[in-house]
């Protein structure tokens, strides 16, 4: 699962418009972010196997941001941080908490069984990784839904539609040029962790542009 980690962004913006949206953005791919930190450091280590279908990453260890544990702190801390750090009322918060919950929700669809249940104990995921065609058209379908959502509740509030319809398409160029891109020779994988992280705080800064264009056009 790569942009349709998005999905729950938006749809929490949605449904909680007063929460801000590059702190959705951010959210979903938290536990990703968390991910490409430790990767980097070798705390967690995976590899790349270029002939399995769909996507070759074969992640071996990664208990402290897949695991079901690590995911139930990482909502808890967010929505915490996003309470009393970024001072936002309690339903903004408990919408940041869903946009990282919803990470390994996500990605308990697509990926192979790497997903521990708890430390040291079974891993689960439904390894839609396995079909590729139906796990894009579900990472995009996701997209396409999710930017419906939050673009009509932009039309409610009185916003332009312009900045969901180019956020959304962001993120299907995205996902085609991640579709595209070579894999990677596995003892390269912890590079990968420095252009994983850029994508996801681009994506972050775009949402907090567009969050201050919002801001604007409620005092006009």
């Amino acid at each position: 699962m790569f942009v349709g980690h998005y999905s729950a962004a938006l749809a929490a913006k949605a449904a909680e418009p007063k929460a801000p949206l590059w702190t959705l953005v951010a959210g979903c791919q938290l536990i990703d972010i968390g991910w490409s930190v430790l990767i980097m450091t070798g705390v967690e280590h995976g590899r790349v196997d270029p002939d399995l279908p769909g996507s070759p990453l074969v992640l071996d260890y990664m208990p402290w941001t897949h695991s079901l544990p690590a995911a139930i702190v990482w909502s808890a801390a967010a929505m915490l941080a996003a309470k009393y750090l970024l001072r936002l009322g309690w339903p903004a918060a408990m919408a940041v908490a869903f946009a990282v919950a919803s990470h390994w929700l996500l990605d308990l669809l697509v990926h192979r069984p790497d997903l521990e249940l708890f430390p040291g104990g079974p891993k689960a995921g439904f390894a839609l990784w396995n079909h590729p065609v139906i796990e894009e058209a579900t990472e995009i379908g996701l997209v396409a839904i999710a930017g419906v959502a939050w673009t009509g509740s932009r039309v409610r509030r009185g916003l332009q539609v312009w900045p969901a319809a180019a956020f959304v398409t962001f993120l299907v160029v995205l996902q085609i040029v991640a579709l595209l891109l070579p894999s990677e020779p596995a003892a390269t994988l912890a590079g990968s962790g420095p252009s994983a992280l850029a994508v996801y705080l681009v994506a972050a800064a775009l949402a907090a542009l567009i969050d201050r264009g919002a801001a604007r056009s409620a005092q006009t």
